[in-house]
This record gives structure tokens, sequence and C-alpha cells, in this order.
């Protein structure tokens, strides 16, 4: 197949988008498939205002008309509600072409976190961009159901996993860690407004509580945490030491549409605590054992209360954690990925064209 994906966001970006779509890319051209990537590292781009690590392309829709007309793909996956997004929308529907989309972030709530605009004033404009896709690829059941009550209901599950060769229970301990007293509770992610971090380190739970990653938020939350550690962004065999570090992995957020972080640090043995909402609750389950193949036991907490998560998943055993993990690859969401885009190229045509 001659695939194209467009996206906003792409290295070198660390977030779980990013590592989404890298691994899918790599797993897709292991199976012969060409992949013609629009990324922003193709076009001109300026710091996204109060988030510089994010550069958005300017004004990317000639540019993103000449290279898919060079590139002629059978069908294209649009990652993004961004810039290249858009532009590449607009080739599909003016060239005939199908195109599936995703559902990675909950933009309206992360707008309205930064904007103090409600987020309901931004819902229209997500379903208008995901409205003529064939399908709009979505990680869990939970947002499937949410986005069908917004009027975007022809969705497609696309799961996500974890390099196991990274992610594992045995290797070595992030020396930074090694020696805090315990219990260590650690986030891993975006350090930005959306993310609820207040939450986990306002948390009145006993131990040592650490934040790996980078954002606009980080200095204001080091001056007021400063008995936290703030580790900065970390990768590899370094991000994978500082998770078998923890004693218990902490997701606060209450906005992500998964948590690819969650399923990294079940797999290196960390039990999770997390709130009762989308992503976690598909991962973990309401009763901790997972969703689509139950485990006997326990793998984190599920909890209205984070310090009710926090004290039970320090319960439960790291080998139950890492059980969990083991049921996610990246060999597996691929599939799932390649089915959807396989059925948008046999429809032929993006449907509802007149949608632009």
């Amino acid at each position: 197949m001659k695939l194209a994906l467009a996206t906003d966001a792409w290295l070198p970006q660390v977030n779980g988008v990013v590592r989404s779509l890298s691994a899918t890319v790599e797993e897709l051209e292991k199976r012969g498939h060409c992949v013609e990537l629009l990324t922003p590292d193709r076009f001109f781009t300026l710091p996204m205002p109060g988030y510089a690590s994010i550069r958005l392309a300017m004004a990317p829709r000639f540019s993103v008309r000449r290279m898919l007309d060079t590139a002629q793909p059978q069908m294209v996956h649009i990652a993004t509600e961004g810039p290249i997004g858009w532009a590449a929308r607009g080739w599909c529907l003016s060239r005939g072409v199908p195109f599936t989309t995703a559902f990675h972030t909950r933009f309206p709530e992360y707008a309205s976190v930064r904007t103090g605009i409600s987020a309901e004033r931004f819902w229209p404009i997500m379903e208008r961009f995901h409205a003529p896709a064939v399908a709009v690829l979505v990680s869990t059941r939970s947002l499937a159901s949410e986005l069908a009550g917004r009027g975007i209901a022809h969705t497609l599950s696309w799961s996500r996993g974890i390099d196991h060769a990274l992610f594992r229970p045995e290797g070595e301990k992030h020396p930074a860690m090694a020696e805090l007293p315990g219990p260590v509770l650690l986030n891993v992610g975006r350090v930005a407004p959306e993310k609820n971090l207040e939450a986990f380190l306002g948390a009145q739970v006993p131990g040592t509580k650490v934040v790996v990653g980078d954002g606009p938020a980080l200095e204001g939350l080091k001056r007021r945490y400063p008995e936290a550690l703030f580790l900065g962004p970390l990768a590899g065999e370094a991000l994978a030491s500082a998770y078998r570090a923890a004693d218990c992995f902490v997701f606060p957020s209450l906005t992500d549409t998964f948590g690819l972080v969650v399923i990294e640090a079940l797999a290196c043995g960390v039990p999770v605590a997390a709130y009762p909402v989308t992503g976690p609750i598909d991962i973990l389950g309401p009763d901790g054992r997972g969703v689509e193949s139950p485990l006997e036991h326990p793998a984190g907490a599920i909890d209205t209360s984070l310090e009710a998560a926090i004290a039970a998943a320090l319960h439960v055993p790291r080998e139950d954690a890492a059980a969990l993990g083991q049921l996610y690859s990246w060999e597996r969401a691929t599939d799932q990925f390649e089915r959807a885009v396989e059925m948008a190229l046999r429809t032929g045509e993006a449907p509802l064209s007149s949608a632009a």
C-alpha cells in the first residue's frame, strides 16, 4: 500500500502521539508498505504560543498539495487537527482520495485550559474536521462512545503498544531515584496545565514524588513543589530505568485519550494509580484487572480519590502489573491500524465530501 501520513506532531517532540506514530510507521515499513511522511520538519514552522517546543507549520496548504500530488498516495491518514492536518484533509477532498483521521488529543479541553473558553466552543471544529473521514481511529471504547455522542460515530479501534525489549521489569534502576525515601511515586509525560499534575504533587501521601518530562508548566511546578524531584525529559533505557525505580506510577490526567505511559509503566512492573476516566479505565478496568482479557489479579487501582488509588496500587505485586503490560504490542496495534486503512482504501472515496 502507498500511504501518506500527515501529522503536526513529530520528532523531536517527545509525547505519546509521536511515539505512537513513529512506532506504527516503523512497523508498517517492515510489512512492505510505502509511507510518505508529511511532518513539521518539511515546512517553515514557528513555535506554538505558550509551548515553544511544539512548532507549527505556517501556511502549509500549497506545499502539502504539491507533496501529495507528487507522492500520489492511494490513501491518507491524518493524525492531527493542526495546519498540516487541515491542508491534507483539503487535498483529499479535492482529489477524491479516501482518508482516515485519528482522535489522539482532547483539543477542546486542552484549549479550554489554556484560554479559559468553554470546551464546548471548540467541539464543532472537531466535528467538522473528522466528518468526511472514512473512519476515525480511536484508542479506547469509552472514547468511541463519547465521540458518538458528539456526532462522530464512524470510529474504528486502534490501540497502542510498547517496545517490550526496552520496557521490561528486569534491568537497572535510575541512579537518581535509587536512594530516595520510599515509596517512590512517579509520573511521566508532558509537564503542562492539562495534565493535572497538581493533583499528584499535592496529594497527601507518604514517600517521594518524581516527575519525568518537560513542558511549559515545569518551572512553576518546581517552585511550588520543591520537595518533588524533577528529572526533565528521559528516553530509551534512561526512561525505562526510571519506571523500574518507582514503586507506583501515578497518572492524574483527566483529559488523555489513552495514556501510553500507563502501559509502559505496567510493562516495567510498576502498579498504576489513576482516576476512573477515559484512558486509564480502558487499560486497567474499574477493578484494575484489565478490560479485554481480565487478569486474575489487579495491576493497579482506579479511584475518584487519587490518594486512595495510590494506597491500593502500592499493595499490587510487580509481577501482576507486568502481566497486564505484556498484553500490549506494536504488532497488534499495527494490525488494527492496517485493517482500518485497508477498509478505507476499499471504500474508494471519502464520504460526505461536501463537508469541506
